[in-house]
């Protein structure tokens, strides 16, 4: 099956507003975990202006691990409580960070990465990873991005109770 989505880029509003109606459509046409989460990356990476990488981390063991992503080669491993990722994570809290060079502890998976937007993804009450959105802008996202990724998010998260994935799973 194919999509091809018309994303409405009049506003900010509209444009995420589109992204949640393509990302509906996508988890709604397939019950895989996986798939829908490349997919999701896939979607945000091409439609969100001003990204260089979007992806994300999964909970393995107690450490992010990376997961589907567009962009460049990322980094594999985050400890909880590392870099941008590690602490969203190990807080279960939206991170807006508008220079990353500033951050305490920032992890320089690309050196073109100016700010970064990391969400928890909570399944049912578990963490199951966190989604990274890098930017090469400085101060490219702001609150009312915070705001529609956690929508955005939030349906990624309803798709994969739906399918009764296992947030606590480790490696064999």
């Amino acid at each position: 099956m194919s999509f091809q989505f018309d994303l409405d880029s009049s506003s900010k509003t509209a444009l995420y507003g589109s992204l949640a109606e393509a990302l509906r459509a996508l988890v709604l046409a397939e019950q895989d975990w996986l798939a829908n989460l490349a997919n999701a990356s896939a979607l945000l990476f091409h439609g969100l202006p001003h990204l260089n990488w979007a992806g994300f981390y999964l909970l393995k063991d107690n450490v992010l691990v990376l997961g589907p992503f567009q962009g460049k080669l990322a980094c594999t491993r985050i400890r909880m409580g590392k870099g941008v990722c590690g602490t969203a994570a190990q807080n279960r809290t939206t991170m807006v960070v508008p220079d990353v060079n500033a951050f305490d502890g920032h992890i320089a998976c690309d050196s073109d990465s100016r700010s970064e937007l990391v969400v928890p993804l909570v399944v049912n009450g578990d963490l199951f990873g966190v989604l990274d959105l890098d930017s090469p802008i400085l101060k490219r996202f702001d609150a009312e991005d915070a705001k529609h990724v956690e929508i955005l998010v939030g349906i990624l998260a309803g798709a994969l109770a739906a399918a009764n994935v296992n947030c606590r799973y480790t490696e064999k």
